[in-house]
C-alpha cells in the first residue's frame, strides 16, 4: 500500500468521522422527543381521506412530517444563541462546538428537502410550505419583540401540518379544506400554544437578561398560568366540537384534559416558581398535545390502535433518553 493510498483511507474516515459526530450533535438540536409533535399532528391531517388508503404513500409523506420539526427547531436556534446559551447551555451552538452556519445550512437544506417531497405528491401545498419555513425562520425575532403574538405565532407553523399533511394524501387544491381537517388544525393550534406559553417559564431569567419580552417576562409568572387555562379551555372544547365518536378517542381525549389541569395546577402550587420547577408542566402540555391528536387519529381508524399506542410508548422512551431532564 503506497503513501497516497494511506492518505486517502486517512482522509475518508476523518471525513466520516467529522459528519457522524456533526449528525450526533445536531440530533440533540432537533430535540428527537418532540419530532412526536408534529409527526402526529400531520398523521391526524392524513386520516381525513374520505377513504383513500395508500399506506405507501402515507409512510413517506409522514417521514418528512416528522421529521420537519427538528429541522424547524435546529433554524429557530441559529437566530436565538443568546438566550440559548443560558437556558439551554448544553446544546452544541451554545457550547460553539458547531458552527450556526452549517446548522442553518443543514436545517434549510432539510425543510427544503421535506417541501419537494410534498411538492412532489401536490404542488398546490407549496403555499403552505413557505409559509411555515418563512413562520420558521422569523419566530425568533416575533419572540423577542412582540410579547402577545409570539405563542400564537409559533402555533400557527404548527397548525397548518394537518392541513398541509391532507394537501398532500388527498391531491386537495386552491382553499378546498373540509371543516374536519380544520377543526384538527385549530386543536394543533390551541395546544401547541399552551406548550409555547408555559415553555416560556423555563427560561424567563434568560430571555429576561437577553432582552426577550416573552409572556412571563413582561406579565409573570400567575399572569402567564391564567392564560394557559384560558388556552387550555379553548383546547379542550374544540376537542368537543370534533365530536369524536369512539370511545377510546373520548378517553385519550379526557386524558389529555387531565394533562393540561395537572400542568397548570403544579405550577400554581409549586412553592419556589423557578424554571426548574416549571418541568412537570411543560411536560403535561407536550403529553396532552400528543394524546388529543392520538384520539383524533382512533377516531377515524380504529385499527391504528396498536400503532398509536407503540408511538406514544416511544414518545415516552425518547423523552426520558432527552441530554438534560430540566429541557423540554
Amino acid at each position: 500500500m503506497n503513501s497516497y493510498t494511506t492518505m486517502a483511507e486517512k482522509s475518508r474516515s476523518t471525513t466520516l468521522y467529522a459528519m457522524l459526530r456533526f449528525s450526533r450533535l445536531y440530533l440533540i438540536h432537533m430535540r428527537p422527543y418532540l419530532l412526536f409533535i408534529s409527526g402526529v399532528a400531520g398523521a391526524a391531517g392524513m386520516v381525513l381521506q374520505n377513504g383513500k388508503h395508500d399506506t405507501p404513500q402515507l409512510l413517506v409523506a409522514f417521514l418528512p412530517l416528522f421529521l420537519g420539526y427538528g429541522f424547524g427547531q435546529a433554524l429557530t436556534d441559529c437566530f436565538q444563541t443568546d438566550t440559548d446559551s443560558i437556558s439551554a447551555p448544553y446544546r452544541p451552538l451554545s457550547q460553539g462546538v458547531i458552527s450556526k452556519r452549517s446548522v442553518f445550512i443543514v436545517s434549510l437544506a432539510g425543510l427544503s428537502l421535506s417541501a419537494l417531497v410534498y411538492l412532489a405528491y401536490n404542488p398546490y401545498s407549496i403555499g403552505i410550505c413557505a409559509l411555515i419555513i418563512a413562520g420558521l425562520a422569523t419566530y425568533s425575532y416575533v419572540k423577542k419583540h412582540i410579547t402577545l403574538l409570539a405563542p400564537f405565532y409559533n402555533a400557527a407553523v404548527v397548525a397548518f401540518l394537518p392541513i398541509l399533511a391532507y394537501y398532500i394524501t388527498t391531491g386537495t387544491h386552491g382553499l378546498d379544506v373540509p371543516n374536519d381537517t380544520l377543526k384538527i388544525a385549530a386543536l394543533s393550534f390551541f395546544s401547541y400554544s399552551n406548550f409555547v406559553l408555559i415553555g416560556y417559564l423555563k427560561d424567563i431569567e434568560a430571555d429576561r437578561e437577553t432582552g426577550y419580552k416573552t409572556f412571563p417576562v413582561e406579565f409573570g409568572w400567575d399572569i402567564t398560568l391564567r392564560l394557559g387555562w384560558v388556552i387550555g379551555f379553548c383546547t379542550i372544547c374544540t376537542f368537543i366540537s370534533i365530536s369524536p365518536s369512539h370511545p377510546l378517542s373520548w378517553a385519550l381525549g379526557l386524558l389529555a384534559c387531565i394533562m393540561i389541569f395537572y400542568g397548570l395546577i403544579h405550577a400554581k402550587l409549586v412553592e419556589e416558581k423557578n424554571e426548574k420547577n416549571a418541568l412537570v408542566s411543560i411536560v403535561s402540555t407536550v403529553r396532552s398535545f400528543i394524546l388529543f391528536h392520538l384520539a383524533v387519529l382512533i377516531d377515524n381508524e380504529p385499527y391504528l390502535l396498536s400503532a398509536t399506542l407503540i408511538y406514544y410508548l416511544a414518545f415516552e422512551l425518547v423523552l426520558r433518553k432527552r441530554p438534560s431532564k430540566y429541557q423540554v
